[in-house]
């Protein structure tokens, strides 16, 4: 029996490491084979037959069960597009805008034939959306990770469906094997030599002086570790739109769904970092990269650092010779559905913006990190689980703040427009109700604004 391992360990580990050295070289020169294209549409195959399998059981079982039932209660079809919400809200507006100019006297002369007297039907509407809170608030469960209208043959997804059927439950079993020993000691191997890469080379640039071949060996160097990185975990990206990357001296922002954003973007363009100083894992990687050139940390809790942070911003910004700055100005992970809140400080720094739409495909594997259930290397072993970690990233116009316009609505403005391109719902709220509740301010002034409905002159 040893002498078999050994034999096969002897097959094995050439042909391991040769597809490795195969990979590198690819990765260097940036090439790519059209495999991983293939091993996703080899995959959608394979979901497609898990799927009419899943189906074609669930009807068999309720048409033996009672075809009277079945009447009663169909089967739903589990097909893309198909909506996991609980209930559908009408979008009631519970404070409308202020008219405009030409309509304000025509307002205040049918206000009072309007608003008399109060009566409890005036409250309705903050009743109703309540209990649409209740029922399924649209906030929370942007905190958690997305459903799927159909499985994807992982565990993790769904506990039950592979046991549902002997071919599905064959073929769960092979796509495990392959996850967790073929795919898994690749990815693996391939991640530490990214990361070995990029502290190494990044040491190795540090030692230059600042000019054309320090940045021109950063550009190459930092290109290929983010690479490797993105070959470590199977990701296919399609980038739209390439004449809007964004430039020296410029601003890059973008939503934000998980730490590996920034691998998604850094394999086709060369930024300089902002973001919260980290431990571990993600500190070797921030204390790297500063290594070769400036990127700016800071600590969230410290508002003398946030100062700081933006002079820093400004300073950065009109140098054209440096590199463009990327920041995720939700501040947290949200989970691939919306997009929450902008902070302002970015947009209050001057110079031009360039948005950036990500956005994932659930199928293949969940991006979503959700850091207060899951530590950073959990999150890691569940992306390179995944069958592949599929994604397109737009470019859109860069943007600049027009005359007049406030940091808040220039902040609004181009999340709106990343909101649209990448198919996301634009909301309001400030995605740090993740991990606070809803300031006393907020909820004083939306008392103030249902007084002003009912306020009698």
């Amino acid at each position: 029996m040893w002498n078999i391992l050994t034999c096969w360990f002897k097959i094995l580990v050439p042909i391991f490491l040769s597809f490795v050295f195969i990979v590198l070289v690819i990765v260097s020169v940036g090439k790519t084979l059209g495999m991983r294209q293939k091993y996703v549409e080899a995959l959608l195959r394979v979901f497609e037959y898990g799927r009419e399998k899943i189906e074609k059981v669930e009807r068999s079982h309720n048409y033996s069960s009672s075809e009277e039932e079945e009447d009663v209660f169909p089967t739903i079809p589990l097909q893309n597009g198909y909506s996991t919400t609980v209930i559908t809200r009408e979008g009631v507006k519970l404070f409308p805008e202020a008219p405009v100019e030409e309509e304000v006297n025509q307002s205040l002369e049918t206000f009072h034939d309007q608003r008399k007297d109060f009566h409890l039907t005036h409250a309705m509407d903050f009743v109703k959306a309540g209990v649409e809170a209740i029922i399924e608030d649209e906030v929370t469960k942007r905190f958690s990770a997305e459903e799927l209208p159909s499985w994807n043959l992982l565990t993790r997804t769904n506990k039950n469906y592979h046991y549902i059927s002997l071919k599905v439950t064959i073929l769960w079993g092979i796509g495990f094997f392959l996850r967790y020993f073929v795919f898994l000691p690749f990815r693996v191997t391939l991640l530490w030599l990214g990361v070995g890469w990029l502290i190494v080379s990044n040491a190795a640039i540090g030692c230059l002086q600042d000019g054309p071949l320090k940045r021109w060996a950063y550009w190459h160097a930092s290109l290929m570790s983010f690479r490797i990185l993105a070959r470590a975990l199977s990701a296919v990206i399609t980038y739209h739109n390439r004449e809007n990357q964004a430039k020296g001296g410029g601003i890059c922002v973008a939503n934000h769904t998980s730490p590996i954003d920034v691998v998604m973007l850094a394999s086709d363009n060369c930024y300089a970092l902002v973001g919260q100083r980290q431990g571990g894992f993600l500190g070797l990687l921030q204390r790297g990269l500063a290594r070769a050139t400036s990127h700016i940390w800071f600590e969230r809790c410290e508002m003398k650092d946030r100062v700081i942070v933006t002079q820093r911003l400004k300073q950065h910004v009109e140098d054209p010779e440096k590199l463009p700055i990327l920041i995720f100005p939700e501040g947290t992970c949200i989970n691939n559905t919306s997009v929450m809140m902008f902070k302002k400080g970015s947009f209050e720094v001057g110079g031009t913006i360039y948005p950036v739409a990500i956005k994932y495909d659930p199928r293949f594997g969940d991006a979503f990190w959700d850091s207060s259930k899951q530590g950073y290397f959990h999150y890691l072993l569940m992306m390179m689980t995944s069958w592949a970690i599929v994604c397109d990233v737009w470019y859109l116009k860069p943007m600049t703040r027009k005359e007049g316009e406030t940091a808040v609505k220039f902040a609004s403005r181009v999340k709106s427009e990343i909101a649209c391109k990448g198919g996301l719902v634009d909301l309001m709220w400030d995605g740090q109700l993740k991990r606070m509740n809803v300031k006393a301010e907020w909820k004083a002034r939306q008392q103030e604004e249902y007084s002003r409905l009912i306020k009698l002159d």
